[in-house]
């Protein structure tokens, strides 16, 4: 069973910074490619931010410049560091282990970000 635990969402004023973290269990973390997903209210949840097992990064358009990805492999977590934050970064945001292609979905954590 794929467990993944998110922390760090909140709320915060527009140019703000937030940082999303999760964590994995080692042997999923370290075969597999780790994302972060959003989804706001009435849209498709959207790919983020993603990162393979070897460290290769690929970020929406909507992020790029202002959102990182991280591996921490010491602690088998996977970060989000979410800077310049804009009223419509707000979502709920979910960690993914994709797994042969398919993401298996953390709880997510809503982060809110005001005008």
């Amino acid at each position: 069973q794929v467990q993944l635990v998110e922390s760090g969402g909140g709320l915060v004023q527009a140019g703000g910074s937030l940082r999303l973290s999760c964590a994995a269990s080692k042997s999923i973390f370290s075969r597999n490619a780790m994302g972060w997903y959003r989804q706001a209210p009435g849209k498709q949840r959207e790919l983020v931010a993603a990162i393979t097992s070897g460290g290769s990064t690929t970020y929406a358009n909507s992020v790029k410049g202002r959102f990182t990805i991280s591996r921490d492999n010491a602690k088998n977590t996977v970060s989000l560091q979410m800077n310049s934050l804009k009223p419509e970064d707000t979502a709920v945001y979910y960690c993914a282990a994709l797994i042969g292609g398919t993401p298996y979905w953390g709880q997510g954590t809503q982060v809110t970000v005001s005008s």
